[in-house]
């Protein structure tokens, strides 16, 4: 992978001319360029990888609405103010706390948008609250599929005629000689090079987290985990950044998971454990407090430096199986049931009197007997009960929270703060709402808010300036 940074020649011939130039078909590239084109603007999209998607496919398709139409028909009283306080009590400090506070406000409208201009096909979720969250807020396909408003905003885009290439990947920005953006070149092996003028640029490429370089050196405490995110997160939007003077932001915090059924890769659902399961290590041993969730929890499952194991019972079982993935892995056989402590054990060759212990100690903290030795304040449906589930389970890094530095449309910064001309980001390219820190800052749908929230917003920026002819 190329990521360089060229000056326009004075002579320069283009073999394409756009308003908006739309660099990644994410969730992220497909919403601006969206926005972009109900904006007025000529759009075009380029993804170097051979089908669009990337790691919105991979996700759950849920985005935070604070405030929503849906919430006020659910009967759920939410405002942006309340998001922005949840947000922050997880996350903690930000390079970008205005960030936090413009994908707030905007959430109910993105939802709204998603819905009614985008014709995605998403409910609000009232079942729980998502990890980060003390109100139900998240807005999501049915099946809980990122793949489900993938195909919905490629419909989308389709249906507006925006072009979209496959398999070209972008090498090289194209500068002016006042250092504005203004084109790219396509150019790789087994690919016409291609030369594409444009008004404006955005960067919806994704991070960096499959660029194992990058990762050790901004995200060290989870390098060792195994990637599972797109294969095209190679991390260009930060090199790039580089090559221009950008600002980065928020360079340590990233999303983890920590229970990815092992060893089929597929993501055992977190509802597991946030109503009312735990995890186990090889000693059947609970070793932290759950709690802090999926994202945060990553890091310590890592630390077990060994196999490790999500129990649950038949009741949350059920709750879990209304999402697609999960019931899959059921039916792959990913996950056993037993009658009994000591069968359960007997299933992945556990210690069943150290698992004895661990259960009598878990529930006993679950229905009030005594504090939870590590912490924990929510137990959801615990005391566990009747017939039990266990599954094996490895953690996993699966997107970058940090990266380019914006303002609140998108605009790209430099490190004294003023704006490259031409050149947005959005998604994983850009600087998300984590917080400056590792995994513990990740509420759930942060990625997608950001994702699809700074794909909007560049979006229409984009447009309007190419229509003012800035």
């Amino acid at each position: 992978m190329q990521a360089r940074v060229e000056p326009a020649a004075p002579d320069q011939s283009w073999d394409l001319q756009v308003d908006v130039l739309v660099v990644g078909a994410g969730a992220c590239g497909l919403a601006a360029a969206i926005a972009a084109h109900d904006a007025g603007a000529q759009v075009a999209i380029l993804e170097k990888r051979e089908r669009p998607g990337g790691n919105s496919s991979l996700s759950t398709g849920s985005v935070p609405g604070a405030g929503s139409r849906f919430q006020r028909e659910a009967g759920i009283e939410d405002s942006a103010d309340v998001m922005v306080a949840d947000l922050q009590r997880l996350s903690g400090d930000s390079d970008l706390p205005q960030l936090t506070r413009r994908m707030a406000d905007i959430s109910a409208e993105l939802c709204e948008w998603l819905v009614d201009s985008v014709g995605a096909r998403m409910a609000l979720i009232t079942d729980y609250c998502h990890v980060g969250h003390t109100i139900p807020r998240l807005h999501a396909p049915v099946s809980r599929r990122g793949q489900d408003l993938v195909d919905d905003l490629l419909a989308a885009v389709e249906k507006r005629e925006i072009p979209l290439v496959t398999n070209n990947p972008v090498q090289t920005l194209y500068l002016s000689p006042e250092g504005a953006v203004v084109g790219v070149a396509v150019d790789a092996p087994g690919v016409e090079r291609s030369q594409i003028r444009a008004r404006n640029v955005i960067l919806a490429s994704n991070g960096f987290a499959a660029n194992r370089e990058l990762v050790a050196r901004y995200c060290r405490e989870i390098a060792g985990a195994e990637y599972f995110g797109a294969l095209g997160s190679e991390g260009e939007a930060v090199l790039w950044g580089q090559h221009l003077g950008a600002r980065l932001a928020n360079m340590q915090a990233y999303q983890g998971y920590a229970a990815v059924a092992y060893p089929h890769g597929s993501l055992l659902s977190w509802t597991t454990i946030e109503k009312g399961g735990f995890l186990v290590n090889a000693g059947g041993q609970r070793f932290g407090n759950e709690d802090i969730g999926y994202s945060a929890y990553a890091r310590q499952v890592l630390a077990q430096q060994a196999s490790v194991y999500a129990v649950f019972d038949e009741r949350i079982m059920t709750l879990a199986s209304k999402e697609d993935e999960f019931r899959e892995l059921v039916e792959l056989g990913g996950l056993k049931n037993a009658g009994s402590i000591a069968e359960l054990a007997a299933c992945f060759g556990l210690p069943a009197d150290a698992l004895a212990g661990t259960f009598e100690t878990f529930n006993a903290a679950a229905a009030g007997q005594q504090a939870d030795p590590f912490g924990r304040q929510r137990f959801g449906m615990a005391p566990l009960t009747g017939r039990l589930w266990i599954c094996r389970v490895t953690p996993g890094l699966f997107h970058t929270q940090g990266g380019l530095a914006v303002d609140q449309d998108g605009h790209v910064l430099r490190e004294d703060g003023s704006i490259i001309p031409g050149l947005f980001a959005g998604g994983g390219a850009a600087a998300g709402i984590s917080g400056r820190a590792g995994a513990g800052g990740y509420a759930s749908g942060n990625g997608l808010l950001t994702a699809i929230g700074l794909g909007y917003l560049s979006g229409r920026a984009a447009a309007a300036q190419a229509k003012a002819g800035a």
